[in-house]
């Protein structure tokens, strides 16, 4: 049974400046110690969590895609985390999830972040994503999307659940609360990046990026106001065995989404 190396980045984001951040990225990527699977990195992480689209916006084929693309194949590595995109007039927030032969799947945020008025400039999306990755499946979503259960819910039996985010210090006690809760009820591994430091909005963030096993214990060393990355081997066979022994997703709830 294949393990799954991940990789959390958390950085500090350079203000609505995607060429600083791909470089900044780009230096971390290169320079980590260990081998890895997966790097995931935070929402918006081109230009932090800015509703600046009419100016940012790329279109999906655009810069940033591309280094994701190269990134992935030169690495040998699949790569997330979202981006503005504009399509047919739309802005999305828009998460990527890149393969190392380049091949990309999308999922547009869902839940849209009514305190920052991000429904005024962003569209929802529909659909929720599910990735399959050297024998891993995996379901990946952005930030706000973890208030809501739900949309969560493990119905598809994956083995790894990922949020990208920007979620500002000053709410960071749901932050660590609800990523444990959604890998308990889910019976899944889940990882969740957030960025550190100040935007363009003196909005600040502490980071507390985590990644959980399917018990919510934490396996991550928790690192707050720190740039820091961390690769961490996620373990199939003890997924599987504890599955067994607590099968609490046989009770699960049937509901259907409308």
């Amino acid at each position: 049974m294949e393990n799954l190396t991940v990789t959390i980045i958390q950085e500090n984001l350079h203000w609505e400046n995607t060429e600083a951040n791909l470089a900044l990225f780009s230096e971390k990527i290169k320079f980590l110690k260990e081998k890895t699977d997966l790097i995931i990195l935070p929402e918006m992480f081109t230009t932090g969590f800015s509703m600046n689209a009419e100016v940012l916006a790329e279109e999906e084929q655009g810069k940033t895609l591309a280094w994701l693309q190269d990134t992935a194949q030169k690495h040998d590595i699949a790569i997330t985390g979202s981006v503005i995109i504009k399509e047919e007039g739309k802005y999305y927030n828009r998460l990527f999830f890149v393969y190392p032969d380049r091949h990309y799947l999308v999922y547009d945020k869902k839940h849209l972040f009514t305190l920052a008025k991000e429904k005024h400039t962003f569209s929802a999306g529909n659909n929720r994503l599910i990735v399959e990755y050297k024998g891993w499946t995996i379901c990946p979503l952005v930030c706000y999307d973890l208030r809501f259960p739900v949309w969560a819910r493990n119905t598809e039996d994956f083995d790894l659940l990922l949020y990208v985010a920007n979620w500002p210090k000053k709410r960071i006690e749901a932050w660590d609360a609800l990523l444990k809760a959604r890998a308990i009820e889910n019976m899944c591994y889940v990882a969740g990046v957030n960025r550190v430091g100040f935007d363009g909005k003196n909005h600040e963030y502490s980071g507390h990026s985590v990644v959980c096993d399917m018990l919510g214990k934490q396996l991550s060393t928790l690192k707050n106001d720190v740039v820091f990355s961390e690769t961490l081997k996620l373990n199939k066979s003890q997924l599987i065995e504890t599955r067994k022994r607590f099968a609490f997703l046989n009770d699960r709830d049937s509901f259907t989404l409308t």
